[in-house]
């Protein structure tokens, strides 16, 4: 894409977060901005990192690690944002800095004995499948975030941080900000370690809604680099 575009994309997502943090007397740097470059080549990631984006989200695995591997002389953070199976997990032990969707055990034990001792703990975020969609993966009830939560900050090479949800579309900011305050109040449920503190949700069409209701991570991927690749 036209790097000049990328440039002004990049300013004005970041205005948003300014001004939508400002409206509730938040510090815009306490929010992590990830571009969500799924989709998009390895030369798309690295103008965006020139433009001022250090923390990029990918969903497909084998698209990511090339990915990491082309931009390994750029201090990326990478996170992990999608369903992620069994077979594919030392992939992202070895090239990811965050994982946002633990959504079971096997994942996380699987993570766990694959990550290598010379990287840092894997940082990880539960993902919460709320309000309730069958077509979307994460725990479904506290007991199973506890139970999982217990487990994840139990393993001493992943680092528990917080939860990740992905909220049903819809238009009505009264009504995102209904569901992002339902997800935020999942940190305050009984038994879980004082170590989640992260909230990972909020994109493009709902950013403003996430960060008044404690949104710390926003994953915004079109408002970046436009429409992605099919």
């Amino acid at each position: 894409m036209d790097h000049s575009l990328l440039h002004s994309n990049i300013s004005q997502v970041k205005n948003r977060i300014a001004s939508a943090a400002d409206d509730i007397n938040r510090e815009a740097d306490h929010i992590r901005l990830i571009a969500v470059s799924k989709t998009k080549p390895a030369d798309a990631v690295r103008a965006a990192f020139h433009a001022g984006i250090s923390d990029f989200g990918e969903n497909y695995v084998s698209e990511a690690v090339d990915k990491c591997v082309q931009c390994s002389d750029l201090d990326i953070t990478w996170h992990f944002l999608g369903p992620l199976q069994s077979n594919k997990t030392q992939q992202v032990a070895d090239h990811f800095d965050w994982i946002h969707s633990v959504d079971r055990l096997k994942i996380a034990q699987r993570l766990n004995a694959q990550r290598s001792r010379e990287k840092k703990p894997l940082k990880v975020c539960i993902q919460v499948n709320m309000p309730l969609e069958e077509s979307k993966a994460g725990v479904v009830s506290n007991d199973e975030l506890v139970e999982l939560a217990a487990a994840v900050h139990n393993f001493d090479r992943l680092d528990l941080r917080g939860i990740m949800a992905i909220p049903a579309p819809c238009s009505e900011i009264s009504r995102q900000r209904d569901q992002f305050r339902l997800i935020a109040e999942l940190l305050k449920t009984e038994g879980l370690p004082s170590a989640m503190t992260e909230l990972s949700m909020g994109m493009s069409g709902d950013m403003e809604a996430a960060i008044a209701e404690g949104s710390t991570m926003v994953r915004i991927g079109t408002d970046i680099f436009g429409a992605r690749y099919t």
